[in-house]
Formats: C-alpha cells, structure tokens, sequence
C-alpha cells in the first residue's frame, strides 16, 4: 500500500499557493518510498542540496502515522551527526496525537477542502529568502502548508562531507482543520 494511498482522491484540486522567497525549488519524488530503504534510496537523499533535504524532512514526516518508527529512523539519516532525542521524539509524537494532516500539507495541492490530498506527482516547494544563508554553514529555507497563511522554517547545517544535514524543523505547527472534520467549514 502506498502512502496516500488510504485518503480519498478528490475531484479537482485547487492550484497551490506562490512563492514567497527569492529562490523555489521544486522537489519532486517520481516515486514515494514505502520504507525508510527505499527512502535512503532516493535520489534526493544524496543531500547534496539543501532544498532536498527541506524537502525529505516533509516526506519523512508524513511516514509517522503510518510507521512511526520508520518515520523516526528516516529522521535520523536526515540528521546525520545528530541523532533524535528524547525530548524530538515526544516532541513529534505529541504533535501527532489529532493531526496526522499537517505534514502532507506541505505538498502540491494538498488543502482543507479535499482533506489534505497531494496532487501528483508529489512535489513540495521549497523556498529562501534573502536572510536564508546569513549565518555560515546553516540554510534556513521555507515550505508553504496548503492549510497556514505563512510559510513554516526548516533550518539545515552542512557538515564536512558536504551533505545538508536536518538541523531543526517547524513544520508541525497547527494549520486548518481539514474540511471533513471541521464542523464550521
């Protein structure tokens, strides 16, 4: 089964939101991996770029609900050096409690009103700004949630093999209810 594969599809999907920053990057994944093997695989998980590790980190995270511990082994390769905590874990997990939703906001065409559904090919835009690279050997780039007003922060580190490297992401914060299951909407 793939990973979205469980969600409804919806009959037309609006057009995602612009850009915000100087620079997006389109990350497209021909293909969603269906364990952390296969994510390890891809090509994006070269690292070399920092937008694909942007990137990864959402993919990544949509795995939590499904296979919360491939979830958390993928975050550590993103991490490199730098394993997960205690304190990221629970972290992660309690933002997970009710809103399974949030990262796959961050895919094209991902809404409220079709419950969070990426279109395809499954592409997360990543973006920066003109303050994205002010403090030597850190990245802070921007994914925008088909579900928030402004776009969430994921800041990355380049190591000494040259790869970007998770270093702290803010990407699990509260965006809208996903249609179906907000009685106001």
């Amino acid at each position: 089964m793939g990973l979205f594969d469980n969600l409804k599809k919806p009959a037309a999907q609006p057009a995602a939101p612009a850009s915000s920053g100087n620079k997006t990057v389109e990350v497209v994944f021909a293909a969603l991996p269906e364990n952390a093997a296969q994510f390890k695989a891809l090509p994006q998980a070269a690292m070399t770029s920092p937008f694909d590790t942007a990137a990864l980190t959402v993919l990544a995270l949509c795995f939590y609900p499904q296979d919360k511990d491939a979830s958390l082994e993928m975050l550590d390769f993103l991490r490199g050096p730098r394993p997960l905590s205690t304190y990221d874990k629970q972290f992660i997990r309690d933002r997970f409690m009710d809103k399974d939703y949030v990262p796959r906001s961050y895919f094209n065409g991902a809404t409220p009103q079709n419950d969070y559904l990426p279109s395809e090919p499954y592409t997360v835009k990543v973006s920066e700004n003109p303050y994205s690279y002010q403090n030597q050997g850190y990245a802070k780039l921007f994914v925008r949630s088909g579900g928030a007003d402004s776009p969430r922060e994921i800041t990355l580190r380049m190591a000494k093999d040259g790869k970007w490297y998770l270093w702290e992401q803010f990407i699990l914060a509260g965006i809208r209810e996903p249609e179906s299951s907000n009685p106001w909407a």
